[in-house]
C-alpha cells in the first residue's frame, strides 16, 4: 500500500534534519543485533554503538547489524560522550537510547517531531507517563524518578517524571552543556543542565518493554542498584545545587 502524501511529507522533513543514534552497550550480545536491525534507517543517517568494554561478542554483532562501532572506557556516560562525539558533522540531532531492547525505537518520529519544528531543544521521553510492559520496570525505579522529578522541582531544576534513556537533544545544545558525568549519572546531569541553561524541553510519554536478554548494569542486583543510586545522588547534589 503507497504511503499517504503526510507520511511523505514527514519522511522528508525527518530527513531534512540528519539524526545519529547512540547507543551505549556493555555485554548486551543477546539484544543488540536486534536493536541496531530495528532502526529506521530511512529516518536516520548513522547508528552508533558504544562498545563500553564487552567481553562478548557485542561489538562484532553490532557491527554485522549495520551500526558504526567505537569504543570508549567503561562508563554510562563516558560511552555516551564519546558517541556524540563521534557522530557525524552533518547530524543536527543526536539520540539516546540501551542497547538491551526495553526501549521501543517506533517511538522515534515523536521524539525528534518537536525539535525539527523548533519547538523543543530537548525532548526525554518517559517511561512512567508511557506505556510500560509488566515487569520491564521495578517499583524502585518508579519511585527513584518520582523522587527525583519531585526533588528537581523543588529545586527549580526543570519538570520531569522519569530519567529514562530514551532522549533526543539538538547536537549544539548538547555542546552547550558541557557535560562532565560520565557515570550513570548522564541523563540526569543532561536534564538538570537543560534547565539552568533555559534549553526548551517537552516530555512526551514512550513505550517500554522488558529486555530482551542479559542482565541490567542498572537495576540487575542489590550491589548495581545502590551504586547507581549513590551516582545518581550524587549528581543530584552536585549539579542540581549549583546555581549554573
Amino acid at each position: 500500500m503507497p504511503r499517504s502524501t503526510s507520511t511523505l511529507v514527514s519522511a522528508e522533513k525527518q530527513m531534512s534534519s540528519p539524526i545519529s543514534v547512540v547507543i551505549p552497550a556493555l555485554n548486551e550480545a543477546e539484544s543488540i543485533g536486534q536493536v541496531v536491525s530495528s532502526m529506521p534507517w530511512n529516518l536516520i543517517a548513522e547508528c552508533i554503538v558504544v562498545d563500553n568494554g564487552s567481553t562478548d561478542a557485542t561489538a562484532d554483532i553490532a557491527n554485522a547489524a549495520g551500526a558504526r562501532v567505537i569504543t570508549s572506557p567503561r562508563g554510562y556516560g563516558a560511552a555516551c560522550f564519546a558517541g556524540s562525539n563521534a557522530a557525524l558533522s552533518s547530524s543536527t540531532i543526536l539520540i539516546f537510547m540501551d542497547g538491551d531492547g526495553s526501549d521501543v525505537i517506533t517511538d522515534l518520529p515523536r521524539l525528534v517531531a518537536p525539535i525539527q519544528n523548533d519547538e523543543a531543544d530537548f525532548v526525554i521521553g518517559s517511561r512512567i507517563r508511557g506505556t510500560h510492559e509488566p515487569g520491564s520496570l521495578l517499583g524502585s525505579q518508579i519511585f527513584a524518578g518520582c523522587l527525583v522529578g519531585l526533588l528537581l522541582r523543588i529545586l527549580g531544576k526543570g519538570r520531569y517524571t522519569d530519567m529514562g534513556p530514551l532522549r533526543a537533544i539538538r547536537r549544539s545544545s548538547l555542546n552547550q552543556l558541557q557535560m562532565s558525568e560520565f557515570t550513570y549519572g548522564w541523563n540526569l546531569e543532561m536534564q538538570i543542565k537543560a534547565a539552568q541553561r533555559d534549553l526548551r524541553i517537552q516530555e512526551i510519554p514512550v513505550d517500554y518493554r522488558k529486555r530482551i536478554g542479559g542482565t541490567s548494569k542498572v537495576s540487575g542486583d542489590f550491589k548495581a542498584s545502590l551504586k547507581a543510586g549513590f551516582r545518581i545522588m550524587g549528581v543530584l547534589a552536585r549539579v542540581g545545587l549549583s546555581r549554573r
